[in-house]
């Protein structure tokens, strides 16, 4: 089964969710964390530069000598805090000065000058940035271990769907002793999810399956073997009737009972699935022509290339004469059967396969179009192909036509 090219599996999927979900909650708190840092880191800066300048203008003022890190119109001063201090107003601002990150705060001196103090921000930065690294390492850590976490957790939930959808598989194959059998189903100790939830409504469904199934196939046993006996008698005394047109009739109509009896008798041993191949070497050509002189009608046989095969003769004749006879019965002539390598067509003239049958193959007692039968010869030979380990497909030919194609192992 393949998924549609904007699909993926539900492992990438949930990787690339848990991924996307830890990269925004790690950008979150990482931004969150970096705001209050350096919003506390900036204020004490703030605080202690204001400190020192307010004792710088009480000594600038009183006329004592100003302390080392204060300046009347300092060169690296930043213009706008310049103009806020000629204004009138004191105020702050990081900035470089000669490449090292420094504090200002800057207020009126006297006419046009202004006095500043810069404080060093060199550790204030660099105590930011190592947290901003250490954010960024912590975050890629933390993703990469939940990403890893995450990816075995869904890749157990993701194991146990595939093994589910295989079993299904399996059972949609006609494997009806397939189970799931999922541990926390047999253990009602162990925590249910969904998952083993699924597991146990197919493993109920496979079971009440398989057994309609059985009894649908010992019941078609059990009235094929019980119309064996009363066939016998009522062929006999149909043999003891006088000639003439009612005993033909009579005989005809027990002759299509007794080949209606041993088809569901075959039918009912392929669906025990006991069936055992006796193999010898064939030559496809020669079994075909065999089969269709055995027909008794008029088939013309191609021979493209001829091959030996290891098979069962006699399944092998039941299949193509199936395939023949249904072609005489339903389809129009000419009807044609190619042998091509390991590959055998029966192709007619008339007006195709319904539509169901090549969708989803023959079902027995269904015919449509008002044609005679009883669905039972293609079912035959559906069955007797799987025995033999081949593949019976139905088509209709574009110019008109049924086409059923045999390819042996």
């Amino acid at each position: 089964m393949r998924l549609p090219h904007w699909a993926g599996t539900l492992a990438a999927k949930s990787a690339a969710f848990i991924t996307v979900m830890c990269c925004a909650l790690a950008a979150l708190l990482g931004v969150l964390v970096h705001v209050s840092v350096t919003d506390q880191t900036v204020a004490q800066a703030r605080n202690q530069a204001l400190s020192r300048l307010a004792e710088a203008t009480s000594d600038f003022e009183a006329g004592d000598t100003l302390l080392p890190e204060a300046r009347i119109d300092p060169r690296g001063l930043p213009s706008a805090l310049r103009a806020l201090a000629l204004a009138g107003e004191r105020g702050t601002m990081v900035s470089d000065d000669y490449g090292r990150p420094t504090m200002w705060a800057a207020g009126p001196a006297d006419r046009d000058r202004v006095l500043a103090v810069a404080v060093d921000y060199s550790q204030q930065a660099h105590t930011i940035s190592a947290l901003d690294h250490s954010i960024l390492w912590s975050s890629a850590l933390a993703i990469g271990t939940t990403l890893l976490v995450g990816a075995f957790a869904v890749t157990r939930v993701t194991r146990r769907l595939q093994g589910t959808a295989q079993v299904a598989r399996r059972i949609s194959a006609g494997d009806l002793d397939a189970r799931v059998e999922d541990p926390r189903t047999k253990d009602p100790t162990r925590p249910q999810d969904e998952v083993a939830a699924v597991a146990a409504a197919l493993d109920g469904m496979a079971a009440s399956l398989q057994g309609k199934l059985l009894s649908e196939q010992r019941f078609t046993a059990d009235v094929a073997h019980e119309l064996r006996t009363p066939l016998t008698g009522l062929h006999a005394a149909a043999e003891l009737l006088p000639p003439g047109r009612p005993t033909e009739l009579v005989r005809d109509r027990v002759a299509a009972l007794r080949t209606l009896t041993e088809d569901l008798l075959e039918i009912s041993r392929l669906d025990t699935g006991r069936e055992r191949l006796e193999t010898d070497a064939e030559a496809l050509g020669a079994l075909a022509e065999r089969v269709v002189r055995a027909s008794g009608t008029e088939t013309e046989v191609k021979v493209v290339r001829d091959v030996w095969v290891e098979t069962d003769r006699r399944r092998l004749e039941r299949v193509l004469g199936n395939l023949v006879a249904n072609a005489h019965r339903h389809g129009r002539a000419p009807v044609v059967l190619t042998v091509e390598g390991k590959e055998v067509t029966v192709r007619d003239h008339g007006g195709g396969f319904p539509e169901y049958l090549v969708t989803h193959g023959p079902q027995r007692f269904r015919t449509e179009g008002g044609t005679k039968g009883h669905g039972l010869g293609l079912t035959i030979a559906v069955g007797q192909a799987e025995v033999l380990g081949a593949r019976l497909s139905f088509a209709n030919a574009v110019d008109g036509g049924a086409v059923a194609v045999l390819t042996l192992p």
